[in-house]
């Protein structure tokens, strides 16, 4: 039986929410918002530019969206100079290519946040199947870009995993009928009680033994 691993971006493949979380407080401190951890967490985290944006800021246009959102990830792109994958992760991806698994990243991201990404850690070439935020219309944890990563990969969800570290990419991963794994880097084990499964990272993980863990 094949399986396929779809992988979130921020907090699964890097740990770049920290770097995340500043940009966010400057860029709302900015713009007379101060957000408290728990805001960030629940209401921001994982989610989509636009859904964060049009939930914070009321009646902003089409315009000023894209603008604030260009804004907040520039930003973070100037912040963040410590990228590096998450621990094992190199590991993890040479053992999925030694058991042929495919694989996808979904992200809420943007394409310009990808590519600096992918081109920052030279992960790229383990990826060719990427879906950003330009593909869906709803943000996590709307199933949409999960359900459109295993059409991509000519899955069926019930065969594929997802790697997830946010509260909304959980439920929008549970919500395609995949298995899901989740990352603690940003909530704890007992908050993503969700998830099938939850690890701190991908030291010593072998990709054949979490599938026998998982089906």
């Amino acid at each position: 039986m094949i399986h396929a691993f779809i992988f979130d971006m921020d907090g699964v493949l890097v740990d770049s929410n920290p770097t995340h979380k500043i940009a966010l407080q400057q860029f709302c401190e900015k713009h007379g918002y101060k957000l408290t951890e728990q805001e960030l967490r629940e209401k921001i985290y994982g989610r989509t530019n636009r859904d964060w944006l049009s939930n914070l800021f009321q009646n902003l246009s089409e315009e000023t969206i894209k603008q604030y959102a260009e804004e907040k990830e520039a930003l973070f792109r100037e912040l963040y100079h410590d990228i590096k994958p998450l621990n094992g992760l190199i590991d993890f991806l040479r053992k999925m290519d030694g058991y042929k698994i495919p694989r996808a990243i979904a992200t809420s991201a943007p394409r310009a946040n990808v590519d600096f990404t992918l081109s920052r850690t030279g992960i790229g070439p383990s990826f060719t199947t990427i879906l950003d935020d330009s593909f869906v219309t709803r943000g996590k944890p709307d199933p949409e870009i999960y359900l459109k990563s295993v059409q991509a990969l000519k899955m069926r969800a019930s065969d594929c995993v997802v790697f997830e570290d946010s509260l909304s990419g959980v439920k929008a991963g549970k919500a395609a009928g995949c298995k899901v794994v989740g990352l603690t880097t940003t909530h704890s084990r007992e908050e993503l009680s969700e998830a099938d499964l939850s690890i701190d990272n991908f030291v010593n993980l072998d990709p054949n033994s979490l599938l026998n863990s998982l089906f």
